[in-house]
């Protein structure tokens, strides 16, 4: 079974991320979303926990979030794709479940 992981609180506020990071199994994919965005950043506190997780699992971020807190795509850590919401919605559609991470 292929699971989609959402998150959408900044990892400096919840550890959603940490947990979604630390139960998703190998071959899920985890989509940034709202103030989620902010751990796919170059240079932040996030990016080697990140970078690991892009070992085993597909990660993804909204692009129109990034857009809406001011970030450029270029800031966004090598191996996370940035998606638009019609990616978004194929994930969603590509997977046999999708779980959020509140």
């Amino acid at each position: 079974m292929s699971i989609l992981h959402t998150v959408n609180k900044s990892p400096y506020e919840k550890n959603s991320l940490d947990s979604c990071l630390s139960l998703a199994k190998e071959g899920s994919a985890v989509l940034l979303i709202e103030d989620g965005v902010y751990a796919a950043l170059k240079g932040a506190a996030k990016e080697p926990r990140m970078k690991e997780a892009a070992q085993k699992m597909k990660l993804y971020v909204l692009g129109p979030d990034l857009k809406a807190r001011g970030m450029a795509e270029d800031r966004v850590i090598e191996g996370v794709e940035i998606v638009d919401y019609a990616g978004f919605v194929d994930l969603a559609a590509t997977h046999d479940k999708v779980n959020a991470w509140l």
